[in-house]
């Protein structure tokens, strides 16, 4: 007999732990079934931004995150870039995410994804409406109009079971069987490039790198790399470290000195003892959509990309978020499924731009550089533009997600959902909400409710009542926070603004809309 469920989650890795512990505190019951048993311990994943700290924090377990860390508290997160090696005259090391901090509520992070995906686990198994079963694969899934259905099995024992939900999300990773059994496709560029990665000990690399000011990844840009990069990433602060390069597409772990090509980009000779050789193809790809009936994707399963710059783990978190508000919304019927549709709206345009715009585009410009740009062929040439690259290395700033565009958002004009756009104090609809701190001593973060959010910061009570009755009248959940307009608060340049589940402003204005039950329904995906 089926076991039945409000959701599935196909994959258990940190997309489909984080999308289950959501809906579980949601109250939503839900299944997450992982082919793995164990936690693999490749130190991928590493960088996690101030904007997933936020979701720790909500989750209440930011605190043990940072716990599981594996260097010391404090050690700066950060990169050097060098040309040629890490022994070069021309290096530098610029400013990283704390550029944006003070746009967040929490600061950023960097330990193992195992560790975090073990925080995750841990608190998963204190929610009694999650059922998480490891060690099974899904190898079906069969949709309808009232449910969807996945058949499971124990690839390494007799174990056979059909799980049934109203919906269904595929975690699965790039080769995700979810996405082609709902006849999904993807697209994006292939650079057919192969990459290894290796994971080694070695102290004698840690006394080497203490040239440079305290960092946690060392990047080397060669021109005949074509743009790709040699990566260093430190595991711990010590001896633990990895190692990203491009290889010959014929390389296996018997016909290869990796070693040597790791000593080349140091600059410098020394020991180390290998854990780990593998390979991945560098590629980006993004799926068609991100939704099929009942079933949903998300992570690796809609959209794939080169560990570069820390956005895959932190963007498929963010689809988690996206999405688990949505479909408990939807479950508890105050949602719409304009909402639901809504996830794949908003999402897939923000990492068709961070594949394209921000990766691909980032190694073609790289590419050009370095092939124009020569110490050997023009000295002076080269050191200026090595240093408007420094000077101008700023992609965070102009890295801004958001949902102007979203049919679920009161947007601007013509808005469209961008990976691109301008970090700013002043609340603006389809933009992560700025903290801002409360006159009673909290921060606004600490203020915002499971629902929607209503500021109201020297309002007329007739307006916030109107939002009160509309609220009410749809059954949408409604927190509403005063407070004087005054101090920090003016920021926002405006009275009042709507803040919807995942942080995210959908409308602010001066008062009340005329129509206020419309807007209400529009951003509960309920109507125009």
């Amino acid at each position: 007999m089926a076991k039945r469920f409000q959701v599935v989650i196909v994959g258990g890795g940190p997309v489909g732990a984080a999308l289950a512990l959501d809906l579980g505190l949601r109250g939503i019951a839900c299944a997450l079934a992982e082919t793995r048993t164990g936690l693999q311990q490749i130190p991928k994943g590493q960088n996690l931004t101030q904007r997933t700290l936020e979701h720790f924090w909500f989750w209440g377990i930011e605190k043990e995150l940072r716990a599981a860390r594996l260097m010391p508290p404090g050690y700066p997160i950060g990169e050097v870039t060098a040309y040629d090696n890490l022994m070069s005259p021309y290096w530098h090391a610029p400013p990283g995410r704390e550029t944006v901090r003070r746009f967040f509520f929490q600061d950023n992070e960097r330990l193992p994804q195992y560790q975090m995906e073990e925080v995750l686990r841990r608190k998963l198994k204190t929610l009694p409406n999650v059922t998480s079963l490891y060690g099974w694969s899904a190898v079906a899934v069969e949709q309808d109009e009232t449910g969807v259905r996945v058949s499971l099995a124990e690839p390494n024992g007799p174990g056979r079971e059909t799980w049934e939900a109203d919906y269904v999300v595929g975690c699965d990773g790039a080769r995700s069987l979810v996405r082609e059994q709902v006849g999904i496709g993807r697209r994006g560029t292939d650079f057919d490039q192969l990459m290894v990665l290796t994971v080694f000990r070695s102290l004698a690399l840690h006394e080497g790198l203490k040239r440079f000011p305290e960092r946690s990844t060392y990047r080397v840009l060669r021109p005949e790399l074509n743009g790709y990069w040699e990566f260093f990433g430190r595991i711990d602060v010590g001896e633990g470290w990895f190692f990203h390069a491009p290889v010959p597409n014929d390389t296996t772990r018997d016909n290869f000195d990796f070693h040597g090509q790791i000593e080349r980009a140091a600059g410098f000779k020394f020991a180390a003892d290998y854990d780990h050789v593998g390979f991945w193809d560098l590629r980006v790809a993004v799926a068609e959509r991100y939704q099929a009936g009942r079933v949903f994707i998300a992570g690796d399963a809609a959209h794939s990309h080169p560990p570069y710059g820390g956005f895959g783990l932190n963007n498929g978190l963010e689809d988690a978020i996206n999405l688990g508000w949505k479909l408990a919304a939807r479950l508890e019927g105050w949602g719409g499924n304009a909402l639901l549709a809504s996830y794949s709206e908003e999402r897939r345009p923000i990492f068709h731009e961070v594949g394209e715009d921000f990766i691909a585009a980032r190694i073609r410009r790289d590419a050009e550089a370095l092939d124009r740009y020569r110490p050997e062929r023009d000295g002076a040439e080269f050191e200026r533009e090595w240093q408007k690259r420094a000077d101008g290395f700023s992609w965070f700033k102009g890295y801004e997600p958001n949902y102007e565009g979203s049919a679920v958002v009161a947007g601007p004009p013509g808005g469209v959902s961008s990976a691109h756009g301008t970090h700013m104090e002043k609340a603006r609809a389809g933009h992560h909400l700025m903290p801002q701190p409360l006159s009673n001593g909290r921060n606004v973060y600490e203020e915002l409710g499971r629902g929607f959010t209503l500021l109201a910061f020297d309002a007329e009570d007739q307006a916030v009542r109107a939002f009160e009755h509309a609220a009410q009248a749809l059954k949408v959940p409604l927190k509403v926070v005063r407070d004087s307009f005054a101090d920090e608060r003016a920021a926002y340049e405006a009275p009042l603004v709507l803040v919807r589940p995942d942080q995210h402003v959908v409308w602010t204005g001066g008062k009340a809309p005329a129509e206020t039950r419309t807007l209400m329904a529009k951003v509960a995906g309920r109507g125009p």
